[in-house]
């Protein structure tokens, strides 16, 4: 069956993780899920990301170590903003800060997928994938 939004599976896989106090979750590889494991390490939501090959040598996972401190999650939240059926777009001078700075808005922009910081600092709008805080 294919998967019609794999950004979403990758959150989902996250926030399910982290609500059974998993160590780690697993998610298929892809350039732009790689790309969001990266931006979540640096942020300082997730405490590493690896790609390790399948049992079956066949493809590619990406190794996610959920990050907690005192037993509690770091990541509070995680909401999707784009979609497929409906992609959201902003410009630079409406990338707003995510609860007064707490959080962070994730970004595709012509640059790259970065967040909304980056984006700002770069004077670059795009499509708004999610939240996280």
């Amino acid at each position: 069956m294919t998967m019609t939004d794999p950004i979403s599976d990758l959150l989902t896989r996250v926030r399910n993780g982290l609500s059974v106090r998993k160590d780690f979750v697993l998610v298929p590889y892809s350039r732009i899920k790689w790309e969001i494991a990266r931006l979540l390490h640096t942020s300082g939501y997730v405490s590493e990301v690896a790609t390790i090959p399948s049992k079956t040598g066949q493809f590619e996972q990406i190794k996610i170590v959920l990050k907690y401190t005192n037993g509690r999650p770091v990541v509070r939240g995680l909401e999707r903003m784009s979609r497929p059926g409906q992609r959201v777009y902003t410009p630079v001078n409406r990338l707003h800060r995510v609860l007064g700075g707490v959080g962070v808005m994730v970004v595709s922009t012509s640059q790259g997928i970065m967040t909304d910081t980056q984006a700002r600092r770069a004077n670059l709008g795009g499509e708004v994938l999610f939240k996280v805080w």
